[in-house]
């Protein structure tokens, strides 16, 4: 690994996430749910603030960008978005883009669906993914903004990376997207993994980061085509399958 990632909880569920280019020293953090906390973790691990990297307007994504960029000098990118929050990122950036920390090269990948703007961070060398809230370990984000068929062409532009990319999420929902999934899948990879999640939430562990292996095999929204039939939609198109599943998880009351 070319690079270190420190992930620590914000806020009542997400991840606050470091990453530090081990070649140069420089450091981004992915959204900024909490300033306060992240700015804590920087101070104790000693790291140099390069960039701020937004995957979407959220106030639990790009809440603490002045305040960190205030304190720090970072340089805040992200989509256009971004500004609904109050102020413009300083690099708007898009799908195809790359950014640059270091020595270390992230590709920017369109993630649209729970807002329209939403992207992704997908360092290549290293097959690390930061995905905000697109895709969650056995979930996905919900349509706040865009449509199903938008959100099922970002699934699959995630699903296309590397399966042993590390996938980081930025919320802590596995357990509670465990229970949804064993109501429409009945799987053995997902009843194992399930059990595995349930045990480690016991414990206080933490479930994320996942893979895209992982999410492949076991997550309802990327397996929704087969499931068509059980969603009552036999041969139905794959985003219509989708769209079937994530109507069924805003409606779970499990």
């Amino acid at each position: 690994m070319s690079i270190t990632v420190h992930q620590f909880p914000c806020l009542s569920d997400n991840y606050g996430f470091l990453v530090r280019d081990d070649a140069t020293g420089l450091a981004a953090c992915i959204d900024t749910p909490e300033a306060a906390a992240i700015l804590r973790e920087l101070d104790t691990l000693g790291w140099k603030l390069d960039l701020i990297l937004n995957t979407h307007w959220h106030p639990d994504h790009a809440g603490g960008n002045a305040e960190i960029k205030a304190a720090t000098g970072a340089t805040v990118v992200g989509p256009q978005e971004v500004e609904r929050i109050g102020q413009a990122p300083d690099r708007i950036v898009a799908g195809g883009d790359g950014v640059t920390l270091g020595q270390t090269r992230f590709e920017v990948i369109e993630s649209g669906g729970h807002t329209l703007g939403h992207i992704a961070y997908f360092d290549a060398a290293d097959h690390v993914a930061f995905v905000g809230d697109t895709l969650f370990a056995l979930g996905c984000g919900r349509l706040f903004e865009g449509t199903p068929e938008q959100m099922w062409a970002s699934l699959q532009r995630l699903a296309a990376l590397p399966d042993d990319t590390k996938v980081y999420c930025a919320h802590e929902y596995t357990a509670s997207n465990a229970r949804f999934a064993l109501s429409v899948d009945d799987d053995p990879a997902l009843k194992a993994r399930a059990g595995d999640i349930f045990a480690a939430r016991e414990r206080g562990e933490w479930t994320v980061p996942t893979t895209i292996g992982l999410e492949k095999a076991t997550n309802p929204f990327l397996r929704a085509p087969s499931l068509a039939g059980r969603m009552g939609l036999p041969g139905a198109k794959d985003h219509e399958a989708f769209a079937a599943v994530r109507a069924a998880k805003d409606s779970f009351k499990g």
